[in-house]
């Protein structure tokens, strides 16, 4: 063996044994190159051996260890005929005490056991099963939960009673590591589980779980019960779940609820509309009442998902007195989770309801001292606007809306301004001009500048939506005369709308209203406003270019200029002037 063959495994050796834990890092980065430098063969008698003793001590590196062997790296050791050989070091690397590592490992198992034939899983997969199952110390146990579905169906049914029993004793564990990671793949194994063992085996490691001393196992359950509610009969959710959905609904433990309550839809579903309607609109009212903010901040993003499965006269005694309470609720979390999602409820109440009931809630959140509550209402009025048609709310909403155009808070003003395209759709141009035309040119002239880009755009879907005439009476001189401010952001703001809204123009509002004013600009005294005409410029080639009429006036108009630009003192004014000539050379 020549030393160019040895080269490779020599110097990841070496980089492996540096100080560096970069360096480390890097080489175990590199292992896929030199397992291809190598070739299959040597790859599997040197390089999986060399990974397999080399522990490092550095998490950071094991980590990406896990991660690599688990990209097709099968497919550098000859296919995945010999992809058991990569259990090994990995086996190493489920046992090792950082969690970020174990889970790495444990997932990359899982991955290389989806390319084994079954006869590889049954003799290389579930003997390392068992030996972290069984392992002494609790890290290989946690490890060996997330493995089990990953092979459950690949085995024959003698191998899988005892995989159960393994399973099982596992959920039954001294250590609550263990025990979580048990609560934790439950959900997955079981849906892999034959329908007479969802009642003989994983109810009752289902039921040990859930009564466990540790909180932070109970709240992994509630995703297991909804598994198991998933799989059952109605009339054996009845005989054998009740109990415990109350259990895990009314747990001493707030995060026990919070989970009950931020999964409630997903078990409504699980448990069918009848179950739903007979048990667990008490159940759910309780959570919207709970002492917890955080508990009542899950149950109300729920609310109109849940209220789906419920009739109009159930949703109107039960759950809108609920609503109407949690719209004044003390913490603002839960005012801003219930705003997302109020409007949700306006088409199952249909149009007369949503008026008695939820427009005043709308005008009271809108009116909310903090931001994100108003934020989240705005969002979605859409939805209500579908509902309740555009007279009643811009009737009941519009003074609201252009109260708060006006907030303090930027990102409540931004809101609105993206609110108002499919809102001016919908008032029409007559009621538009009269309500909020003023309003929006206001924006324009705003203190922050995430405002002013807003608005900007704002007028070019303004454009889209009214038309191009509309524009030119309605926007056009307003922004043009914008030009003139003594204020040098007023002035740029007129050359960044020009550039935003001109490819929605056409070339004669270009031509008789736009262009003077825009090529005044390029000589002015600020480089920032002289460079933005040229960018400004390369934007009108772009748009009217490509037609003979608007080839003339780019010769005779815009050239000059832009040769005019190329001249500058400014660095920046120079580059983006020979930029925009540069796309007419292409062009032309």
């Amino acid at each position: 063996m020549d030393s160019d063959d040895i080269a490779p495994i020599a110097i990841l050796m070496d980089e492996l044994r540096s100080e560096d834990v970069q360096l480390r890092l890097n080489a175990i980065h590199s292992i896929p190159t030199i397992a291809l430098a190598l070739g299959p063969d040597r790859a599997r008698d040197e390089l999986v051996p060399f990974l397999q003793d080399s522990i490092d001590d550095e998490d950071e590196v094991l980590l990406a260890l896990a991660e690599e062997l688990g990209r097709n790296f099968e497919q550098y050791i000859g296919g995945s005929e010999y992809a058991h050989l990569l259990l090994a070091p990995l086996e190493n690397l489920s046992s090792v005490e950082e969690t970020l590592v174990r889970d790495k490992a444990a997932e990359s198992i899982t991955k290389i056991a989806a390319v084994l034939s079954n006869a590889q899983i049954e003799e290389y997969c579930i003997p390392l099963l068992k030996r972290l199952s069984g392992a002494e110390w609790f890290t290989s146990r946690t490890s060996s939960a997330a493995l089990y579905p990953a092979v459950y169906d690949r085995v024959p049914t003698a191998i899988q009673d005892d995989l159960r029993k393994g399973y099982a004793a596992l959920g039954s564990d001294d250590t609550p590591m263990v025990r979580r990671a048990a609560a934790k793949w439950l959900g997955p194994l079981l849906l892999k589980f034959s329908d007479p063992h969802i009642l003989s085996d994983a109810l009752p490691i289902y039921r040990r779980l859930e009564s466990d001393d540790q909180d932070s196992v109970r709240l992994l359950t509630v995703e297991d019960l909804i598994a198991i509610a998933g799989k059952l009969k109605q009339s054996e959710i009845k005989e054998q779940l009740l109990k415990q959905i109350r259990h895990s609904i009314s747990d001493k433990s707030w995060r026990v609820r919070y989970m009950a309550a931020t999964h409630f839809n997903e078990l409504a579903k699980a448990v069918g509309k009848e179950i739903t309607r007979e048990e667990l609109i008490g159940q759910y009212v309780q959570l919207l009442k709970d002492n917890e903010a955080e508990v009542r901040t899950a149950a109300s993003s729920q609310i109109p998902g849940f209220s789906e499965l419920l009739e109009k006269e159930v949703i109107l005694a039960r759950i809108v007195p609920c609503v109407r309470d949690l719209s004044q609720d003390s913490s603002q979390h839960v005012r801003a989770a219930l705003a997302m999602q109020i409007s949700g409820l306006a088409p199952l109440l249909g149009r007369e309801s949503t008026i008695e009931h939820l427009l005043p809630l709308f005008l009271q959140l809108l009116k909310d001292d903090f931001p994100e509550v108003r934020l989240n209402i705005i969002s979605k009025l859409e939805i209500v606007n579908n509902v309740i048609g555009i007279e009643l709310l811009s009737e009941n909403l519009l003074p609201a809306i252009v109260e708060l155009a006006e907030d303090k808070s930027w990102r409540v003003r931004q809101a609105i301004i993206e609110y108002i395209p499919p809102l001016a759709k919908q008032l029409g141009k007559p009621f538009f001009d009269e309500q909020l035309g003023n309003l929006c040119m206001s924006w324009l002239g705003d203190t922050v500048y995430s405002i002013r880009e807003a608005a900007i755009v704002n007028l070019k879907n303004l454009t889209d939506v009214f038309g191009v005439d509309w524009s030119r009476s309605a926007i056009v001189p307003k922004v043009m005369g914008m030009g003139q401010h003594p204020n040098y952001l007023f002035r740029m703001t007129t050359v960044q709308a020009i550039t935003i809204i001109m490819p929605s123009l056409n070339l004669d509002i270009v031509r008789s209203e736009i262009i003077e004013s825009l090529l005044q600009l390029a000589s002015d005294p600020i480089p920032n406003i002289r460079f933005n005409v040229a960018k400004s410029l390369e934007v009108l080639l772009s748009a009217y270019g490509n037609t003979s009429e608007g080839e003339a006036f780019v010769q005779q108009r815009i050239l000059p200029v832009l040769e005019q630009q190329k001249n500058d003192q400014d660095a920046d004014v120079r580059y983006f002037a020979a930029r925009a000539l540069q796309k007419v050379a292409v062009a032309t």
